[in-house]
Formats: structure tokens, C-alpha cells, sequence
């Protein structure tokens, strides 16, 4: 586990130790001069003067009273300030502390049988549904419900907001498509400080239907999070996709969260992790892999309780994303913190013993182009060189040179990986990536590796288009149509090129069309290729604008034939049809500075069936 950050240092697990007292002098008022008595040396006409006489009068009296009272005041609500800024950073830190517990096996383990021993209290039936809100501290307003019935039946539930306009959240549970007597699962959906109405409906083997409904107050979050959020653009009425939006990683300052959204726009789930942010979430077996710090990445089963931890080490901490090859193990991107590299190394978790490996260290694969590359980072230095503490920002450092900065890893059945490059615009593919890994090939432009040992990696580009700028969120997908040796790739094309490491390279003068400033007017696209590596080749199939986001950002294709686009930046994220015309919007309030990805999920076999 991660050890205790800054923001703890003014808390023990028992409470606040801090204590903020007001300096008695603030509240002092400045003197001011009486002009009576203070200046001997008035002589006959400044008396004369209607100033003079308004100063020594009643009215001037009166004004030296409220200029007093406005600086007291002044005082007063700047002490107020403080002290309610002093009550915010101790919630922040007991809220830190209690997450911090929810993250080890101790809590976990207890829960359990907190849980069990509650609910096994007494029997349930239909009429006496047991229901407990949150028990494993993953969920804010998770709903653990258990309850038997005589007969086998299916099961569904809606969740209703009494005196709201909110949608109702309707939902099949996990295996509430299977005939069983025995019903227990999290139900998601339930709105924030209301009071909500779940509805269950079970269909018995002949048809027959019977409903319940109980009513349970929804948990207030534990962020300042929007409950629904603002429209751009509203068409529910079109399929959106089946599940729920994941915004992974709005980040703060204070508390970091994963958020599930309906298509709504509603909140329907608010899980709390430690730090950092949750890159991607895989599933295997039942359970849902994600990262909640640099270092740690957990397995949670569908009841909310964390069953699997993972940790990249003291000598690794994780950045931007990773992903599990065929026998579940986790292929994590990450920097080696012993190197004055950063963002170019990938490691190996193995699923059963957890023992960490280095798999590829790209500084070695690309050790002519590295040696060529300057110091720098993109951004300004992080708050501390502690890389297991919060406030550390593993993607920023001016003292570490961030010469590749892969934002994207997709393994593929064959061993091989598809990466992503920001610092460089190239798409590389490596061979054997857990055994022995190689370049299989690159996409980027011509110019940027030019005279290099690597540009007879590069595909040749058939057509004539403009290439990636910074892309991000690289998706590799096979197509049984395409003949061997042909599939997709697409991605969100930051359209931004700048290279820090290369201030020598002219994107501009390269690339048509590309944004070189972080603040522009321009646009960012949706790009699809497709790749052919019999004649080492690809071309453009598809592309459309999409809101300006220089940095991070993500591209979904939907299994309805939709496209779910975040620009990360502004903090928008929308669904669009085949041909880019925007069929819904949503733009989220940025806790910090950025909304690194937004995935829609199905969470079938997990959350629903």
C-alpha cells in the first residue's frame, strides 16, 4: 500500500491534531489619526477646508466608525475563510484515511463478515428484502441486497428518485437471467441524498410476474461531483449503447474517483480510490481489474468487495494504461524510477504470485534515438520526488526526460503489442513483447524519423492525409471480413504536435493542419486506419472532428455501429455516428484540470447479466 501522504501529516487514525487558531493581532483595526489631535501644525486654511470640517464633524465620525467596521469585517471573513478551508482539509484527510482502510485485505476481510453475520441475522424473503448500502467502501451508493424466494425466478429491478426528474434505472443483475431461489447482488443507480423506490420484478417459469418495492435513502457522495450532468447536446431517444460511462480519472487535488453515468447523464455510481486515477477496466473471470494508485492495481467481484491486490513494486510506478494477456497477467506501462527516463518501460504482473518483471525497456529498444533527445517533460515538475505519495505527478519532471510517452497498450492474441507513442506521434507494434520483444513496424511521419536507425520501420502511407498529432487511446480490432494480415486501428488524434524532447523538429512545417499550442481554436479528430502488413501499407478509412484536446482523451467504437469520443481537456464527451454527426453530448465540471478517459462499459456478467 501506498504509504501516508502529505495531506495525512495534520491527522492520526483517531482524528484531527490539527488545530487553527486566529492571531489575535488580525483582528486589531490600524490605527488611524484624528486629525484634532495629530496634526499640531493645521494651519488657518487647511481648517477652512470643507474636508477638513467633514473629518471633525459628526459625518466624519461616522465614516472613520464604518471604515473601522469594514476592516474588522474584513478580518473576520478571511479568518472565517481560513478556518472553514482548515474543516474541508480535515474531512479531506479523515475521508483519505478511511479509503486508505477500504484498500487492505483487514477491511476487506472484516466487511465480509460484518456483512454476513447482519444479514444472516434473520431470514429474507421477498417481503423482507435485506439491503445494505455500501458494505465494502467501493461503491458510495452501491446497494448490497440479498433475499430468497420459494420458487426459481428472474429477476429485475428499477430504481425510482421520489420528487426528482431524474430517468428511472432499470437493470438486470448478474445471473437475474438464470431461474434461482437465492438472489444476491449490488444494484447500482440509486440517486445521491433521496429518497429512492427499487422496484423488484420476478418472472417465474410460467410467466408469472410479482413485484416488491422497498425504499432507501440514497448515500450522499463523497465528492463535489455533478449528480446530472450539463447537456450540449440531449438525444436519449437514439441507442446510445448498452451500459454505463466510466470517466476514468477526473482529476483533484483532494479525493480521486472513477464515476459510472448512464446515458442520462445521471451518476449512477461513484467509486472512491486512492490516488492517480483507474486507467482501464478488465475483466476476467468475474472480476474487474482496475488501478486505484502509480503503484497499486485491484480485482473487485461484483459485490464491491476487492478479492485480488497487485503492486508494480518499488522500482516501478504505472502511467496511462495497461492490459492482461490470455493467461491473465497483468502487461502494465510504466516508468522505472531508477532511470533519468520516464513513461518508456513495460512491466509484467504475473496473475498467481504477483512477481514483477521487466518485459521491455524502450530506452534500450530505441537507444540510438533516445541518446539524440533532450531533457524535458511536458508540464511543470511534480510537488514531490515521493512517488508513492499523492501529490506525485508521475507525468511530469524537469529533471527526467520524457522522450517516448506511451499513453496506450493493446496486446494481441499473438504476443504482440500495439503501443503509443504522444512524444514522438507513432504508432509502434512490437513482436513477442513477454518473451522477446522486437519492432514489427512503426506509423508517424516520414520526417520526424528521417536519418534515424528506424525509419525503415515506418509503413508506407497510402493516400494522401494528414498524420497523428499526439494520438491517444490506440484500439487494434480484427475484422473476419478482411483478408489475413489486415485489421483496424483507431484512435482520438490529439492533433498536437510538439515534441519537447525534439525542439529542433517542426511539426508545423510537416504536418498539414496540426495545432502546435495547447490553447488553439483548431480541432481534434477521430481517426481510423486500416493496416496492412502484407504490403506494409495503410490508409485513412474514416475521420471527423471532434472538440480540441491537446493531451490524453480516448476514442470508443460502440457494438451499435456509434462512436463515444472524449476530449479531455474541455472536459466534453459525446456519441457520434458512423459519418461524425453528433447524436449526444455531455460536458462534465473539470475537479482539476482534465478528464483522462471516458469508456462506456456493458458490465455484463459482472454488474448485469
Amino acid at each position: 500500500m501506498p504509504k501516508k501522504t502529505d495531506r495525512h501529516r495534520t491527522e492520526d487514525r483517531n482524528g484531527v491534531t490539527e488545530h487553527v487558531t486566529a492571531d489575535s493581532s488580525e483582528h486589531d483595526a490600524p490605527p488611524v489619526d484624528n486629525p484634532a489631535t495629530t496634526n499640531q501644525t493645521t494651519n488657518e486654511a487647511d481648517e477652512a477646508s470643507p474636508w477638513f470640517r467633514i473629518l471633525r464633524g459628526r459625518a466624519g465620525r461616522l465614516s472613520l466608525a464604518v471604515l473601522t467596521l469594514l476592516i474588522v469585517t474584513g478580518v473576520v471573513i478571511a479568518s472565517q475563510d481560513r478556518f472553514a478551508a482548515a474543516i474541508e482539509s480535515a474531512r479531506q484527510n479523515r475521508l483519505t484515511a478511511q479509503i486508505e482502510q477500504v484498500y487492505t485485505t483487514g477491511y476487506q476481510t472484516q466487511a465480509a463478515e460484518n456483512l454476513q453475520k447482519e444479514r444472516d441475522n434473520s431470514s429474507h424473503d421477498e417481503d423482507s428484502i435485506f439491503v445494505k448500502n455500501n458494505p465494502y467502501g467501493t461503491n458510495t451508493t452501491g446497494l448490497y441486497v440479498y433475499f430468497t424466494t420459494t420458487d426459481a425466478v428472474k429477476l429485475s429491478y428499477t430504481v425510482s428518485a421520489q420528487g426528482t426528474d431524474y430517468a428511472d434505472f432499470t437493470a438486470t443483475p448478474d445471473k437475474g437471467d438464470e431461474y434461482t431461489t437465492t438472489h444476491e447482488f449490488q444494484a447500482l443507480g440509486l440517486i445521491p441524498g433521496v429518497t429512492n423506490t427499487i422496484t423488484f420484478t420476478m418472472t417465474a417459469k410460467n410467466g408469472k410476474q410479482t413485484t416488491r418495492s422497498i425504499e432507501h435513502k440514497g448515500a450522499k457522495l463523497l465528492s463535489d461531483v455533478e449528480v446530472q450532468l450539463t447537456s450540449t447536446k440531449n438525444n436519449t431517444s437514439q441507442n446510445l449503447g448498452n451500459g454505463l460511462y466510466a470517466i476514468l480519472g477526473n482529476d483533484s487535488d483532494d479525493q480521486d474517483f472513477m464515476y459510472y453515468y448512464d446515458v442520462h447523464g445521471v451518476i449512477r455510481g461513484e467509486i472512491p480510490i486512492l490516488f492517480y486515477r483507474s486507467h482501464r477496466l478488465l475483466f476476467r473471470d468475474n472480476i474487474m481489474y482496475f488501478s486505484v494508485s502509480t503503484r497499486d492495481i485491484v480485482g473487485m467481484n461484483s459485490l464491491g468487495r476487492i478479492v485480488k491486490w497487485y503492486n508494480t513494486g518499488s522500482n516501478y510506478i504505472l502511467h496511462h494504461d495497461y492490459g492482461m494477456d490470455a493467461d491473465g497477467n497483468l502487461i502494465v506501462l510504466a516508468t522505472d524510477v531508477r532511470k533519468d527516463t520516464i513513461q518508456d518501460a513495460i512491466i509484467g504482473i504475473d496473475a498467481d504470485s504477483g512477481k514483477v518483471s521487466t518485459l521491455v525497456d524502450m530506452s534500450k529498444l530505441y537507444a540510438s534515438y533516445e541518446q539524440t533527445t533532450e531533457v524535458a517533460s511536458m508540464g511543470s515538475s511534480s510537488k514531490t520526488t515521493d512517488s508513492t505519495s499523492s501529490s506525485f505527478d508521475p507525468d511530469t519532471s524537469d529533471v527526467k526526460k520524457d522522450w517516448l510517452h506511451l499513453n496506450t497498450i493493446q496486446i494481441l492474441d499473438d504476443g504482440s503489442a500495439i503501443l503509443s507513442s504522444r512524444e514522438t506521434s507513432t504508432i509502434i507494434k512490437l513482436n513477442d513483447i513477454e518473451s522477446n520483444p522486437s519492432i514489427d513496424y512503426m506509423i508517424g511521419e516520414k520526417n520526424f524519423w528521417k536519418d534515424t536507425d528506424f525509419a525503415k520501420y515506418l509503413l508506407t502511407q497510402d493516400g494522401s492525409f494528414p498524420n497523428t498529432g499526439g494520438q491517444h487511446t490506440v484500439t487494434y480490432e480484427a475484422d473476419s471480413s478482411l483478408p489475413s494480415g489486415q485489421y483496424y486501428l483507431y484512435m482520438f488524434d490529439n492533433n498536437y504536435g510538439v515534441s519537447n524532447t525534439r525542439p529542433d523538429y517542426d511539426w508545423a512545417a510537416n504536418t498539414d493542419g496540426v495545432n502546435t499550442t495547447y490553447a488553439s481554436s483548431g480541432n481534434s479528430r477521430y481517426q481510423r486506419y486500416l493496416v496492412d502488413e502484407n504490403t506494409k501499407s495503410y490508409k485513412l478509412v474514416s475521420s471527423f472532428n471532434v472538440p480540441y484536446s491537446p493531451i490524453v482523451s480516448s476514442a470508443q467504437e460502440l457494438s451499435n455501429g456509434t462512436i463515444l469520443m472524449d476530449s479531455g481537456v474541455p472536459g466534453v464527451f459525446g456519441v457520434y455516428d458512423g459519418d461524425g454527426t453528433l447524436i449526444s453530448q455531455w460536458k462534465m465540471t473539470l475537479r482539476k484540470n482534465i478528464i483522462y478517459r471516458v469508456y462506456q462499459y456493458d458490465f455484463h456478467n459482472f454488474y448485469f447479466a
